[in-house]
C-alpha cells in the first residue's frame, strides 16, 4: 500500500505537488529526515511521470488499474518550468543521489556492457508474435540508454528507453526483478536518467517489443527535468543554446546531424574516389586572403603579432598546386566577422578543391556529382521538398550567363550599355525603380563600375528567383579578382556560382595563374577597399553620436607570399568552394543555417 501511495505521488505534476506540499518538500529537500519519509515525499519530479513528445505509447493496463489510471490522468503541464520548480526538482534528485550512495550504489557508473542497441532488437525480433516471449540462452540481452517515459501499475512498471539508435520498452515485473530493485525503481528512477538493463525479450499483448527486465542499474542520475511531453522544447533560442536538451526532447534534431555526417562522409568518398588528396592548411594566417570579408583578429603572444582567422582556404591550397600536387581539397571551418542571419553564421564549413590542368567547365560536372551523390546518400532520391517547393536534382543542371539571366528577368541588356557607368545607372533605375526599395537604390547608386552594377542587379532581381539548380556563368572581372579572364568575352571572367533555392551553394573559377595580373588585381582591390574605409571613417567622424555599420572599416592586407608562390609558377587549374552547411540545409529541409550547426554562435543572453 505504501508503494502505491508513493507511485501516486510521483504521478502528480510538480506544480500541483508544490501547491499542496510546499512545506514538506522544502523541509525534505534541505534537511535530513528518516529514510522512509524521504522516499515517500521526495521521489517525484515533474519529469518523472511524463514522456517526451516523441516517446512511443507504453502498454496500458486493463480493469481496476485502468480505472485508477483514468482517475489520475492529468491536464497538459505548463510549457515551461519555472526556476523555482527546476531548483526544487534538482534538490529532490540530489537527495536521491545521496540515498543511492548510502545504499552502496554509484549513481555515476564507469561503464556498462551492452549486447544490442534498441533498433537491433527491434529488427532481430520483428517476427515475435504478440504475447510471445523469447527466453532462450541467446535471448538474454543487455541494453543502455536514457529513460524518456515511465508508467507503473501495481506490481508492473513500463519504461521507455532511448539510445542512439531508437527506443524500446522496458517491462518491469516486481516478481522478476532481483532483490528490492522494483522498489528502488519506483523510488529513485526519474525520466532523464540513463539506465542499463538486462533481461529477456517479449512482445506484449498490445504488440510492444519489450525487454523483460531481470536487473538494472542507474548509470547516470539526471539532476534536471526534461521538457514536458506535451510541449517539448519549443523556445527557439533555448534550443540553439542548449542543443543537448534539444536533441533529447526533439529526436529529429539529432537526425539532422546524422545526415550532416553522411553528407561530409559522402563528399570525402567522392573526392577520394576521383583521386583528390585531402590536405590541411592554417587556420591562423598572417594575411586573411582568398575572399573579401571582414576577418576575426587575434594576437599571438610569443610571436608578438596579430593573426587572422582564415576567411577562405584558397590561397594555401593553390600553394599546394605550386608545390606539385595536382588534385587537392580541404574540408574546414571558415570564419567571417560579419552579420548573422538564417543564411550566415560567423563560422561555417566549406570544401574547397583545386585541380591542375582543368578549367571551370570540369568543376560544374564535379559540383553536380557531389551534390547528387549526397542527396542519394541522405534521401535515396534526387527529388526533394524544400520548404514546400519541389526541387529536382536530376542532371544536367541549367547553365546560363549572368548577362542573359539579368536580361531575362529585368529586361536590361548590359551587353548593349557599354562602359558608361552613369548611363547604365540611369537605365537601371528607370527600368527597375518602382520595384526597388531605398536600400537597393542606394546600393545601385554606390556601384563603382558597370560590372559592379550588373552584379548588384543580379543579386537584387535575379538571385531570389533561382529555385531549381543552375550554374550562373561569366562574372564581371571587377568582382572576381582571383578568376582567369574569359577567353572569349572582354571584361568577364571564367567563373560560375551554383544556386539552388535562391541561395549560393558554390563558387568556382578557372584560376588566375599570371602573377603580374594577379598582383595588379589584388592591389586594386586593396585600393578600392581603403577608399571605402576612408569614406566610412569620415562619415563616422562627422556624426555626433554612434557609428555606421563597420563592415567597411576593417583593414585588408596583401598576401605577398602567395604572389611570390605564383611567380614560381602554378599550372593551369580550376578550383571550387561548396558550402557544406547550405547543402545540409537543402537535404534536411532546414530553413536556418543554425538548424544544421550543432552549436551556432548566438548573442549573449541577457
Amino acid at each position: 500500500m505504501e508503494a502505491l501511495k508513493l507511485w501516486n505521488l510521483t504521478s502528480q505534476p510538480l506544480k500541483r505537488h508544490l501547491l499542496h506540499s510546499t512545506t514538506s518538500i522544502t523541509s525534505y529537500a534541505f534537511r535530513r529526515t528518516p529514510r522512509t519519509l524521504l522516499l515517500r515525499s521526495s521521489s517525484s519530479s515533474s519529469s518523472s511521470s511524463t514522456a517526451s513528445s516523441s516517446a512511443p505509447d507504453v502498454d496500458k493496463p486493463t480493469g481496476a488499474a485502468s480505472r485508477t489510471a483514468g482517475r489520475n490522468r492529468r491536464a497538459p503541464a505548463s510549457p515551461t518550468t519555472s526556476t523555482s520548480d527546476r531548483e526544487a526538482v534538482r534538490a529532490i534528485r540530489l537527495r536521491k543521489v545521496e540515498e543511492l550512495r548510502s545504499k552502496g550504489l554509484d549513481p555515476y557508473a564507469y561503464g556498462w556492457e551492452k549486447t544490442h542497441s534498441a533498433n537491433q532488437l527491434q529488427d532481430i525480433y520483428r517476427d515475435l508474435g504478440n504475447g510471445e516471449e523469447a527466453n532462450g540462452e541467446n535471448d538474454h540481452v543487455s541494453i543502455a540508454g536514457r529513460i524518456v517515459a515511465r508508467r507503473a501499475f501495481g506490481k508492473l512498471a513500463f519504461l521507455t528507453l532511448r539510445d542512439d539508435s531508437g527506443t524500446i520498452q522496458l517491462y518491469c515485473d516486481k516478481e522478476r526483478l532481483i532483490d528490492d530493485q522494483f522498489e528502488q525503481l519506483k523510488a529513485h528512477v526519474d525520466i532523464g536518467d540513463i539506465l542499463g538493463a538486462r533481461g529477456s525479450i517479449k512482445r506484449t499483448e498490445k504488440g510492444e517489443l519489450s525487454v523483460c527486465v531481470l536487473s538494472f542499474a542507474i548509470l547516470t542520475k539526471s539532476l534536471l527535468p526534461l521538457p514536458d511531453k506535451y510541449h517539448g522544447l519549443t523556445d527557439i533560442d533555448k534550443r540553439y543554446r542548449q542543443r543537448y536538451v534539444d536533441m533529447i526532447a526533439n529526436p529529429e534534431v539529432a537526425d539532422v546531424f546524422r545526415k550532416r555526417a553522411k553528407v561530409v562522409s559522402e563528399i570525402r568518398r567522392t573526392m577520394d574516389s576521383l583521386g583528390y588528396i585531402e590536405v590541411e592548411t592554417p587556420v591562423l594566417q598572417g594575411a586573411a586572403g582568398g575572399a573579401e570579408a571582414r576577418p576575426f583578429i587575434t594576437h599571438h603572444n610569443s610571436l608578438g603579432r596579430d593573426l587572422y582567422l582564415r576567411i577562405a582556404t584558397e590561397l594555401h591550397l593553390k600553394r599546394m598546386l605550386v608545390g606539385g600536387f595536382e588534385k587537392v581539397y580541404e574540408i574546414g571551418r571558415i570564419f567571417r566577422n560579419e552579420g548573422i542571419s538564417t543564411r550566415h553564421n560567423p563560422e561555417f564549413t566549406t570544401i574547397e578543391m583545386y585541380e591542375a590542368y582543368s578549367d571551370y567547365q570540369s568543376m560544374m560536372n564535379l559540383a553536380e556529382e557531389i551534390v547528387t551523390q549526397c542527396a542519394l546518400a541522405v534521401l535515396g532520391k534526387l527529388t526533394l521538398d524544400y520548404q514546400g517547393v519541389e526541387i529536382c536534382l536530376e542532371r544536367p543542371w541549367r547553365r546560363e550567363t549572368m548577362h542573359n539571366l539579368v536580361k531575362e528577368v529585368s529586361g536590361i541588356d548590359f551587353s548593349e550599355l557599354g562602359y558608361d557607368l552613369e548611363v547604365a545607372k540611369k537605365v537601371t533605375l528607370s527600368t527597375l525603380g518602382n520595384n526597388l526599395d531605398a536600400k537597393d537604390k542606394a546600393s545601385i547608386e554606390a556601384c563603382q563600375s558597370v560590372g559592379h552594377l550588373l552584379n548588384e542587379v543580379f543579386e537584387v532581381v535575379v538571385e531570389p528567383k533561382l529555385i531549381q539548380p543552375i550554374f550562373v556563368l561569366d562574372y564581371p572581372i571587377e568582382i572576381s579578382p582571383l578568376a582567369k579572364p574569359h577567353r572569349r568575352s572582354i571584361g568577364l571572367t571564367e567563373r560560375f556560382e551554383l544556386f539552388i533555392c535562391g541561395r549560393e551553394i558554390g563558387n568556382a573559377f578557372s584560376e588566375l595563374t599570371d602573377p603580374i595580373d594577379q598582383r595588379g588585381r589584388l592591389e586594386d582591390q586593396v585600393r578600392q577597399h581603403e577608399k571605402k574605409r576612408a569614406e566610412a571613417a569620415s562619415r563616422n567622424a562627422d556624426k555626433k553620436e554612434g557609428t555606421e555599420n563597420e563592415d567597411d572599416l576593417y583593414e585588408v592586407t596583401l598576401d605577398d607570399d602567395f604572389l611570390t608562390a605564383l611567380e614560381y609558377g602554378m599550372p593551369p587549374a580550376s578550383g571550387m568552394g561548396l558550402g557544406i552547411d547550405r547543402i545540409v540545409m537543402l537535404l534536411t529541409n532546414s530553413p536556418s543555417i543554425r538548424d544544421v550547426i550543432a552549436f551556432p554562435v548566438l548573442k549573449v543572453q541577457q
